[in-house]
């Protein structure tokens, strides 16, 4: 009996070995899209340059969700663009929470607004993505770390699968105590997090592609 208990105690451990040995998954076309919707979150200009939260690389990840924003657009397929604001209303409309030009709302897209980092949180967003029937959300926008991934978590347990667009999310340097986490440190991080077990991970050319 003890030399059972051996033998799977040192398969146990040989195996263990060799997972903590095996590469993360790393990202791959996500493959055909069932009835996909995207979702472009807090794309908004406090978030660029001469914004009170200048993210990193914000520019360049507005462009990867412009490249997806696009081909929706071009195959008639259904976006929703989520707006961060706050709960009191300014008394004139403030120019740093409109759209990033790059990700304008056309006349007649859905627009949802919210007040926390789940965009399902007290919105109409669940009822929008059920009337449309979505089976696929696309996601991309902005934070990554804060309400990129809390749609994306959301998304999912709630039975959506869900593709993020890793190009087209930009996030920040973050501190905890006295050590500075760079953007993209965190970035990586989060998607790591997320790789396969919340989201299909995948560039926004290959999502784009997959559109049918």
């Amino acid at each position: 009996m003890r030399g059972r208990w051996m033998q799977a105690a040192a398969w146990l451990l040989l195996s263990a070995a060799g997972a903590a040995q095996t590469p993360p998954a790393s990202s791959a076309p996500p493959g055909p899209l069932e009835r996909p919707v995207l979702l472009i979150i807090d794309v908004q200009n406090f978030y660029f340059e001469g914004g009170t939260l200048p993210l990193a690389g914000s520019v360049k990840a507005s462009l990867q969700a412009k490249t997806l924003l696009e081909s929706f657009r071009a195959k008639n397929l259904p976006v929703i663009h989520v707006a961060h604001m706050p709960k009191e209303k300014p008394a004139a409309p403030d120019p740093l929470y409109s759209f990033h030009s790059n990700v304008a709302p056309r006349p007649g897209e859905a627009v949802v607004i919210k007040h926390y980092a789940d965009a399902f949180r007290e919105t109409d967003l669940l009822d929008r993505l059920r009337a449309l029937r979505a089976e696929t959300l696309v996601i991309c926008g902005m934070q990554t770390h804060m309400c990129v991934e809390a749609a994306v978590r959301h998304a999912a347990d709630t039975g959506f699968r869900v593709v993020l667009a890793e190009d087209a999310c930009a996030t920040r340097d973050l501190k905890y105590k006295r050590t500075t986490v760079p953007a993209a440190s965190v970035q990586a991080a989060v998607l790591a997090a997320l790789n396969g077990t919340y989201a299909k991970i995948a560039a926004a050319a290959e999502i784009a592609a997959a559109l049918k």
